[in-house]
């Protein structure tokens, strides 16, 4: 093999080790920063993945919210009306957040099945929706039709 043809190989495959070393670097990222949502009958079912940080969203079930009288911590349960979740939260929340409305939560489920919740999002007006939020009430409300439960409330 003569030397020029030697230095041009030796480019190409440092040029695509480089490349498979920064498609490696970049799926890592990606893994470690993506946030999957679940409704709380995924949760209930065991379908989420515990200590991994995923978004969990629906209703915040009527008469749930408990706060610490001495601490800024919090406790409600979400609904999908046909499971709940509990989430703890220790912090401020949004001001629109209510019982009965909409909300997301970022955070990590914890053995005991409880979401541990390090950033709470409530919707911002009386017609908005998040969408993961009115896709999982949707799949909630055919499961229920399904198996001949009560009729749902309209969301």
């Amino acid at each position: 093999m003569n030397p020029a043809r030697k230095r041009k190989l030796s480019i190409i495959l440092f040029l695509l080790a480089g490349l498979a070393i920064a498609v490696g670097l970049a799926t890592y990222a990606f893994r470690q920063n993506i946030n999957l949502f679940y409704d709380p009958s995924q949760i209930a079912g065991g379908e989420a993945p515990v200590d991994v940080r995923i978004r969990a969203g629906g209703m915040v079930e009527e008469g749930s919210v408990r706060r610490d009288p001495d601490s800024l911590k919090v406790e409600f349960r979400v609904t999908d009306y046909a499971s709940s979740v509990t989430v703890m939260y220790e912090g401020i929340l949004p001001d629109l957040f209510a019982e009965g409305q909409g909300v997301v939560a970022t955070g990590h489920l914890n053995g005991e099945g409880r979401f541990m919740a390090e950033q709470v999002l409530a919707k911002h007006d009386e017609q908005y929706m998040p969408p993961e939020v009115s896709k999982a009430l949707e799949k909630a409300s055919a499961r229920a039709e399904e198996q001949g439960a009560k009729e749902l409330p309209n969301y």
